[in-house]
Parts: structure tokens; C-alpha cells; sequence
């Protein structure tokens, strides 16, 4: 029987229906197969976006270099000509040798020998330079960088060296200059090898010591006399900072001293024959309060911020740092700290009751004053004053306080302590080292001696010696056999002839030169430490702390003057006022009995101002304590004293701080 006619369209029909399904269905998944893929192909790793980020920057570049060589930049845009340039067209050029002398942050340190752990760091930079080995091996570091607690010299096993030449200094950390502006500034106007040198010396030594292991002080007394015979017998420039001011006031002293007392040998006459002028940049004279803080807990006013923020960071029982534990003991180590705790006690720096800066603490203006004429600032020397004081009966002769109370409350209220009768008997917590080996003096104090020595206290300038005698005694017998920080009675008395008392302004005489020239340039205008306020440091869970006295963070005034436990002045941000300028504007003005021939002082100030481009990189008119060193002011008048002009010449004394009235309230014997 044939098949059904329908039946057989039927399955015709289906038959290409489910072929066409089948195609399409196939076309569809090639389709989004392709799609996919498509999709796959265009997906970026992160490889190809580093690719085009490199790839756009260097096109970026590439413009920006075309575009700066090939259209004219407006004048506002470009960088300030440098004073070297200007001063070289003008005719000005080197004259006088110059010789410079870095301070604590200015100069740096290389290793000659180590402990294993030190493995390929012969003659790397250990301070200067990158840094990385903080960071790679931070315990290592600070072992070889601290020195003998005994001797104050080198451990056994560990060579720690000052790195010479102008190599040393040029940079503290990459991108961060230290004297490289103004050695290239110097460059400009003629000066090189052969009338520049940079005296390179440990800096964390005593002074004393920095002969006595390395001859420095020979060296450079060696050093300035072939300069001075290389150059025509032309008179010696001598360019330090910071703590290299009182450096150098020590080697004044020393190179005349006779061999037989430990100087130089020099003789009378030395420092008038080859020192034309002592150009002090940042001067730290009399010494800063913030050497006080670093010694009792290690606490820059950063750190105290640090802590406040993100309390038990540093002390973590979990990452088991011990920061400070380790930064006190080194910087207990290093008498150089010592050197800097503030001279001349309660009679500089004020008593319980009185600070010098009575009536003028703040100093911080909202609009930028007009810059006084140098004529004006010459006629009357002393007479310019902020415009924007702010008048606030601060307690800043108390350099420490423990609680905001003991800051401020009047001397009567204060507990009485004699901290020379507390004993050292007994121990904080010998289980305090549950949290990683440390040991330090402050574990050999009682938990009762600690309350007392911060119940309701406040110190002084003087009493504060006292208070680190007691929780520091091996530190403090060891730097006062080098070091001195009291106030001469009779500098004709023999025993000023020791070496200790060198390197105080207010224990020591100037040479008898009458021709020389001292100078103080530093900066004001910022913020600078001068006070503390201090707490009994907590602990939680099995660690304690070894440093029983911690700066208060949360304590923050009504305005800038008091900030993180600490109450700022004015200053360079590391070295107030006081210090920095009290000597050239009171202390051996004229004829006194620290500068009995009457060489002639000059007092420069800088006026701080914040960099105005990117191109002022840190500042060309910053009165920063180290970004001074690229003031464009500052350049200029070192430049000219050292191509022969004299203090009168570049201006005489320029003063915007309130130096002069602080001066008078510092009643002395002169």
C-alpha cells in the first residue's frame, strides 16, 4: 500500500525543521563561542595595565621635556635664580677658605667593622644615605650604632666611622638635601677642593672623645693651617651647624690650649692668625629642651602624635616592637645627647614660676607681615617684634611636668621633692622583658621611687639634671666627666681649664681675636618644643613597658602653643630662640668676660615661610632647622662673608623675634 501523502510531508517537514533548528542552534553557540572569546581577548591583567601606565607617563614626559625646551615659560614659573649665579655675576667670588662643620642630622657614619649580623656593610652608610638597613635589620642597626655605655666609645667588635669629605654631608636621605645647595652655591662664586672642606667627625661622641679616637680635632686644626698657607694666607671662613656650633666652640678653646692640659698646642694667637669669622647656622649654644624628652622616653613630638593616635602601636605585645626601649638605649650611649640638655639652668631658661618667654609664646600669624628695610633693622638693631603675639601666661621654665596640673599651678601648690634622697633600690619589673630581651637603668627603679619622682612634680633646667642623674646615673657620671651645662662664677679659676667646660658658652671665654667675627643665623617663626608634660606609663597583659614615663599626646591646648604634651616657642622648629641667638645678642656683645677681647656678634635671623611651588622644593626662604641650608637669605650672606665682606657690610644684626626683650629678662654676670 503506498504511504499516506500527508504523512509523508509531515515527516519531509519536520525532518528539515529540526535540520534548520540543529543549524541555528549551531550558528547561535559558534556565535557567542566567537563572542566569548572576543571578550576573553579584550580582558586586561594587571600586566598590561602597568604597560600602558609606563607607556602613558613616558608619553607624558616626553611632552612636557618637548614643551619646556620648545615654548617659553612664563617668568612666575620658573625657578628663582640661584644667589651663587647672581652673586658670581655681580662679581663676588671666593676669597677666604671656608671650612664646614656638620651637626647631628648633617653628617654621616659608615661601617669599618661589625658583628655577623652586619655581613656586606663594609664601609656602608649606617646613618645617611638610603636608610634600607632600618628596615632590613633594624635590631643590627641600632646595635652597631650605639656605643659602649661604659666608655662612651666603641663597643668591642663594632667600628662605627664619620664618612669625610663633602660626600658625607651633600644629602641626609635621598632627595633630601643637607649642605648640597650650599656647597653648590659655593661652587658658583669659585670655591673646590682646595679652599672647601667639610670636617667630618662623630657626632655621637663626646667632643673630647672625637680627639681621643680619631684625632678630629688635630685634623682639623691641621687642616685649617694648610688652607690657610694653600690660599695666599688668607684667614679661614668656618661654616658649622647646629650641634657642630658647640663643636667648634670646643676646638676654639682646645687648639690654643697647651698640650700639656690636653689642647692643641696652638698657643695664644692661633684663632686671631687663622679664623676670619664663626658663621653659626641653627646654633644649638645652650643647648635644647627636646634632649631632655629623647633621653627620658625617646618621644620627638612626631612619635608623641603617633602614640596618641594609635596607643599601644609602638609598645604591641603582638609585634613585639620595643621601638623606644631600643632608640633610649642607644641614645643613652651617645654623649653627644648629653651635650645638648639646656645650659645654664633656671638662669636662661627660667624658674618654676618665670620663663624668659613670659608674655610671648605663640607665634602664629594668619597674614604674612611686611619685611622690614635692613636700613630700619640696622638703625635700631633689636626692634622688630611679630605682629601677632599672643599673650598667655605659660609656665615654660617647668621643662618637664607631669600632668597638666603640675604645669600650671603655682609653685606653692607643687609637691616639694628632694629627688636626691630617693633610692635606686629594688626593680620596676625584671618580668618586663617577657616581651623581647631589653634592659636599661630604668629597670633598677622602684615602682615607689617612680611615683614619687612624678607625683605632682614639675622641674627645672636644673632639677631636670637632677632627675636624670637619678634615672640615668651611669649616663649622666660618664657625659659630666666631658661635659658641663652650669654657669661660670670666675672663668679665671683653674678648673675651667678642663676640657668639659669647653664646649659651654657660659664656662668658657672666646680666644683674645680681636678681628674675628662670630655670627648666629638661624631661623624663627615655627613652632619649637620647649616644655613637656609627662604621665606614668600604663601597661596591659604580660608586657610592660621598661620606660616608666611617657609624654602625654592627648594633651592639646586652645591653640598651637600646646600640641601632643608638648608647649612649642618660637625657634627653627628644633632650637628656640633663647639658644640659638641669646650669645651673639647678649652674652659676647662687646666687651664681657665670656668674649673678653670684644670681637664683634651679629644676630641674622630668617623669617620661616613655606614653599610657595613645587619648584621651591623644601623652601627657598624656609627657617627650618636643617631646609635653612637652602634659604636663599641665608646663602647669600655666607657666600659674601666668605668672599671678604664683613657683619656690617651684609647688614649688621636683623632680628624679627621678640630675642631682645627675652635677652634682658636673663639677668647673668657679664
Amino acid at each position: 500500500m503506498p504511504p499516506n501523502p500527508i504523512l509523508r510531508f509531515r515527516k519531509i517537514y519536520f525532518s528539515v525543521r529540526n535540520n534548520e533548528d540543529t543549524i541555528i542552534h549551531a550558528a547561535k553557540h559558534k556565535a557567542t563561542t566567537e563572542k566569548l572569546k572576543r571578550r576573553r581577548s579584550m580582558r586586561w591583567s594587571c600586566v598590561d595595565s602597568c604597560c600602558w601606565a609606563i607607556g602613558y607617563l613616558c608619553t607624558a614626559w616626553w611632552f612636557v621635556f618637548f614643551l619646556y625646551h620648545s615654548v617659553p615659560v612664563p617668568a612666575m614659573l620658573q625657578a628663582p635664580e640661584s644667589p651663587g649665579t647672581r652673586l658670581s655675576r655681580d662679581g663676588v667670588k671666593a676669597f677666604h677658605p671656608v671650612v664646614l662643620v656638620p651637626g647631628v642630622v648633617t653628617g654621616g657614619l659608615q661601617l669599618w667593622e661589625g658583628q655577623p649580623c652586619a655581613e656586606g656593610l663594609f664601609r656602608k652608610r649606617l646613618w645617611g644615605a638610603s636608610f634600607t638597613e632600618i628596615l632590613t635589620r633594624p635590631l643590627c642597626w641600632l646595635e652597631h650604632l650605639s656605643l659602649d655605655s661604659e666608655t662612651g666609645l666603641d663597643p668591642p667588635g663594632i667600628r662605627v666611622r664619620a664618612v669625610p669629605g663633602l660626600v658625607a654631608t651633600d644629602y641626609f636621605a635621598p632627595c633630601y638635601f643637607a649642605w648640597a645647595v650650599l656647597i653648590e652655591n659655593l661652587a658658583k662664586i669659585g670655591y673646590e677642593g682646595k679652599n672647601l672642606h667639610m670636617a667630618s667627625y662623630d657626632w655621637r661622641l663626646s667632643f673630647h672623645n672625637t680627639e681621643v679616637r680619631d684625632q678630629s680635632l688635630s685634623r682639623l686644626k691641621s687642616k685649617i693651617e694648610l688652607m690657610y698657607v694653600t690660599n695666599g694666607y688668607k684667614k679661614v671662613v668656618v661654616v658649622p651647624h647646629s650641634m657642630g656650633a658647640i663643636y667648634f666652640l670646643h676646638f676654639l678653646k682646645w687648639v690654643e690650649t697647651p698640650t700639656s692640659n690636653g689642647g692643641g698646642g696652638g698657643g695664644p694667637g692661633w684663632c686671631a692668625k687663622h679664623i676670619k669669622a664663626v658663621v653659626n647656622i641653627g646654633p644649638a649654644f645652650l643647648g635644647i629642651p627636646k634632649a631632655v624628652s629623647n633621653l627620658l622616653s625617646a618621644e620627638g613630638k612626631d612619635i608623641a602624635y603617633a602614640r596618641a593616635l594609635a596607643p599601644g602601636f609602638l609598645d604591641s605585645e603582638l609585634l613585639k616592637l620595643q621601638t623606644l626601649e631600643h632608640l633610649v638605649r642607644m641614645s643613652h650611649s651617645w654623649d653627644s645627647i648629653v651635650s645638648l640638655l639646656p645650659k645654664g639652668g633656671e638662669a636662661i631658661w627660667g624658674g618654676i614660676d618665670s620663663p624668659v618667654e613670659e608674655g610671648h609664646t605663640c607665634i602664629y600669624s594668619k597674614r604674612k607681615s611686611s619685611q622690614p628695610s635692613l636700613n630700619d633693622l640696622h638703625k635700631q638693631n633689636f626692634s622688630i617684634k611679630p605682629e601677632s603675639w599672643v599673650k598667655e601666661p605659660t609656665k615654660y621654665g617647668r621643662i618637664i611636668a607631669f600632668g597638666k596640673r603640675a604645669s600650671e599651678l603655682p609653685s606653692s601648690q607643687l609637691s616639694n621633692l628632694n629627688i636626691k634622697e630617693l633610692s635606686r633600690g629594688g626593680s620596676t619589673s625584671n618580668d618586663s622583658t617577657s616581651c623581647g630581651e631589653f634592659w636599661s637603668e630604668y629597670n633598677e627603679l622602684s615602682r615607689e621611687s617612680i611615683v614619687k619622682v612624678a607625683e605632682n612634680t614639675a622641674y627645672t633646667a636644673t632639677t631636670v639634671l637632677d632627675l636624670l642623674r637619678f634615672i640615668a646615673p651611669k649616663m649622666m657620671r660618664r657625659a659630666e666627666a666631658h661635659i658641663s651645662h652650669g654657669i661660670a662664677d670666675d672663668l679665671d679659676d683653674p678648673k675651667y681649664g678642663h676640657y668639659k667646660y669647653w664646649s659651654n658658652p657660659l664656662e668658657t671665654k672666646l680666644p683674645d681675636a680681636p678681628g674675628m667675627e662670630m655670627y648666629c643665623l638661624y631661623g624663627v617663626g615655627i613652632p619649637t618644643e620647649r616644655s613637656y608634660i609627662y604621665k606614668l606609663s600604663t601597661s596591659s597583659g604580660k608586657c610592660k613597658s621598661s620606660i616608666p614615663f611617657r609624654r602625654d599626646g592627648s594633651m592639646d591646648g586652645d591653640d598651637m602653643c600646646l600640641k601632643g604634651g608638648a608647649r612649642f616657642a618660637d625657634g627653627d622648629g628644633s632650637v628656640p630662640v633663647t639658644s640659638a641667638g641669646f650669645m651673639c645678642a647678649k652674652g659676647w656683645r662687646g666687651k664681657t668676660r665670656f668674649n673678653p677681647s670684644g670681637m664683634d656678634t651679629f644676630v641674622r635671623e630668617y623669617k620661616h615661610k613655606p614653599p610657595g611651588s613645587l619648584l621651591e622644593s623644601r623652601g627657598a626662604e624656609s627657617g627650618a632647622h636643617v631646609d635653612i641650608m637652602g634659604n636663599v637669605g641665608l646663602i647669600e650672606d655666607v657666600l659674601r662673608i666668605a668672599a671678604g665682606a664683613s657683619g656690617q657690610e651684609i647688614g649688621g644684626d636683623r632680628v624679627y623675634s621678640d630675642l631682645i626683650t627675652m635677652s634682658e629678662r636673663i639677668s647673668i654676670k657679664l
